[in-house]
């Protein structure tokens, strides 16, 4: 009988052993895939100058030296800037009356996964591309149903244009800009159908350049949804899988804020 019973509690030792370490292993496999040192991070801002392009109209960027280490024992630039230039977020408030600010943006909507449609052969054949329905149809197709709580960017190539502000407008004699945007309808069914969080682009706007009537925009914003603009680097991201970080200053009552942008790409 004493027998019988200690084989019994080396069984049951043996089967509660087995369990520790299977769940050990779990929560060893867990903690490593929320690891972040294994992602890579991709950096979507364009750098800022005095030179970039700015929307017309908008307040010109200056960036002028205030203190100097020689002078004042330490350095800092004074800098003057609209809240929709260079790499930005803008919030219903830029179109809608008390609608919602920068201020009061949640942050979870600041964290957020990217899908990312890529339209440059379009784009480089037609600087006023409108992304269709039919575009987005051909996304999931190939990569499946774009996710609720998203971020829609539409990678147009503009982004290599940044440097030349002329080229980067591209404003024709009529001071008509030119280039590539959602459609309204595109936005339409993203925010009704796929409940999506936000839109981003590497132009100027996610409206086409020559539609003064912001269809897009205003779609979006109608959604209480956000908008990034002039981002950079969506050459390096997967049509989708990334999830941004959007950083920003909460301006009291702000239409939005120059933002920087980064990607955090899990491995594989």
């Amino acid at each position: 009988m004493l027998l019988i019973l200690t084989i019994w509690i080396i069984i049951t030792l043996s089967v509660l052993l087995s369990i520790l370490l299977i769940t050990n292993t779990r929560v060893q496999v867990k903690t490593q895939a929320l690891s972040l040192k294994e992602w890579l991070v991709v950096d979507l801002t364009q750098p800022i100058t005095s030179t970039i392009p700015i929307w017309l109209g908008d307040p010109q960027i200056e960036i002028q030296p205030w203190t100097t280490i020689a002078k004042d024992g330490y350095f800092i630039n004074r800098i003057a800037i609209g809240e929709h230039s260079g790499t930005h977020w803008a919030t219903p408030n830029s179109f809608i009356i008390g609608a919602t600010s920068a201020e009061l943006v949640p942050v979870e909507k600041l964290v957020a996964p990217a899908v990312v449609i890529d339209i440059r052969q379009k784009a480089a054949q037609d600087a006023d591309y409108l992304l269709s329905v039919e575009d987005v149809h051909m996304w999931e197709t190939a990569n499946g149903e774009v996710p609720s709580g998203c971020i829609v960017i539409l990678f147009t190539g503009w982004q290599e244009k940044w440097l030349d502000s002329k080229t980067f407008i591209n404003q024709d004699e009529l001071s008509v800009f030119h280039w590539p945007g959602f459609s309204a309808a595109s936005v339409e069914f993203l925010v009704s159908r796929r409940q999506i969080a936000g839109l981003g682009t590497d132009t100027h706007g996610v409206d086409p350049g020559s539609d003064r009537s912001f269809a897009a925009s205003s779609a979006i914003y109608a959604s209480n949804g956000i908008i990034l603009e002039c981002l950079g680097g969506l050459e390096k991201l997967a049509a989708k899988g990334a999830t941004l970080v959007v950083g920003g200053l909460p301006i009291v009552g702000g239409s939005g804020s120059p933002a920087r942008v980064l990607a955090f790409m899990p491995p594989h």
